[in-house]
């Protein structure tokens, strides 16, 4: 049996990566479905929840290297025509599908993969590849967009499927042709047939399939990006030193990696004197616990095993600046969930005229505020959670 197509036949090469796609794609959309629908409240649901989503990943993307090795070698390769070149409708309605089914085994597993690689956490991909892309930034907007055309366009790959293998059986059954055989191993019996030649109706036609989908998918609300979580509205608040930049940022481990998110709503009452040691002031911070985004745990972390937003909507660190011997740092009380703990916060200090600047990381325990009870241990969530806070003042504003 040769490697290469004729005319007539497909090849032991083209035949090897069309059933070795189709294993895969057998495995990896049950994953998916399956993955997705598990609970997660337990240490051990989300540890198998996460394995089922990291091993369709890791499938997803060899799918992708795999159709991609499998488009190179159609390109160099002869098509064989088809069986029935008379019933034109149904020729054109079969490459119709075959130029979906191409796409979408391109499409979905890349839309997946920079989905994936644009966010941070939870289910890594099981190859010595890391998690990012390049070219594709850490954006939670980009990554969300993404997962909404995996979905949508996943739709079309499994209806294409679908067709296609109502196709085949039809030319098996139906037809009793040699269409099914000559894509299995061995001798397929087939008759010559003339040489293949495409058209533009076929690629034009899933080219309006994919469009059709996707505006559907965007008059439906899948790409808006809007919280389920309710985000609490701070006041506004009189200081002596009017915040003007800043960040409060937070960084956890998660199955040994790193996520970072930060919260895009606070806010600081600081009264400060730069030329004062001990007691150099007072700061009052804010945070709408709502506003937080970190990665693709985000709306995890706002359930009520861990921040509980929807009923402790925002923490608060009200504390004493205290300057010793040219080093600051911030001794107060911080409360998440009605849970308060003494915390202090060291950092640095920068006061160039009336603007100041400071940076500075504090380590906390989230068993402390009651946060993640049900990961009672550290298999899938560290204890420990790093919290980075910059922040630019200046001074004379109320």
């Amino acid at each position: 049996m040769p490697a290469a197509n004729t005319t007539t036949l497909y090849g032991t090469v083209t035949k090897t990566f069309h059933w070795l796609t189709a294993l895969l794609i057998i495995a990896v959309i049950p994953l998916g479905v399956v993955a997705n629908q598990l609970p997660y409240d337990t240490n051990a649901q989300l540890a198998f929840k996460a394995q089922l989503f990291s091993v369709h990943k890791t499938l997803g993307v060899i799918i992708f290297v795999v159709v991609l090795a499998r488009i190179l070698w159609a390109l160099t390769q002869p098509k064989p025509g088809p069986l029935h070149p008379d019933r034109r409708r149904e020729t054109v309605l079969a490459e119709t599908v075959h130029w979906l089914l191409y796409a979408s085994l391109v499409a979905v597993p890349l839309t997946g993969w920079i989905h994936h690689a644009a966010t941070s956490g939870f289910a890594p991909i099981l190859l010595p590849i890391g998690q990012s892309l390049p070219l594709v930034p850490k954006n939670e907007t980009l990554s969300e967009t993404f997962a909404a055309l995996h979905w949508i366009w996943s739709k079309i790959m499994v209806a294409a499927i679908l067709m296609h293998v109502a196709g085949a059986l039809k030319h098996q059954f139906v037809d009793k042709d040699a269409t099914l055989r000559r894509m299995w191993f061995g001798h397929a019996d087939a008759p010559a047939t003339a040489p293949h030649r495409g058209n533009l109706i076929a690629p034009l036609a899933a080219l309006v399939v994919f469009g059709l989908a996707t505006g559907a998918g965007a008059l439906a609300g899948f790409f808006s990006h809007d919280s389920t979580t309710t985000t609490a509205a701070l006041a506004d608040v009189s200081s002596e030193w009017a915040v003007t930049d800043g960040a409060i940022e937070i960084t956890v481990t998660q199955f040994g990696s790193p996520v970072s998110g930060r919260f895009a709503d606070w806010t600081s009452a600081i009264r400060f004197d730069p030329d004062a040691t001990g007691n150099a002031g007072e700061v009052t911070t804010t945070v709408s616990i709502g506003s937080l985004t970190l990665g693709s745990v985000t709306d995890q972390a706002m359930g009520p095993d861990f921040f509980d937003a929807g009923n402790f909507p925002t923490a608060l660190f009200d504390a004493t600046i205290i300057e010793d011997a040219g080093a600051y740092r911030a001794e107060g009380t911080l409360t998440i969930k009605d849970n308060s703990m003494p915390v202090t916060l060291p950092f640095d200090l920068t006061v160039d005229g009336d603007t100041a600047t400071m940076q500075g990381r504090v380590a906390l325990d989230r068993r402390d505020f009651n946060i993640g009870q049900s990961m009672n241990d550290e298999t899938n969530l560290a204890f420990g959670v790093s919290v980075d806070v910059s922040v630019t003042a200046t001074r004379g504003q109320d």
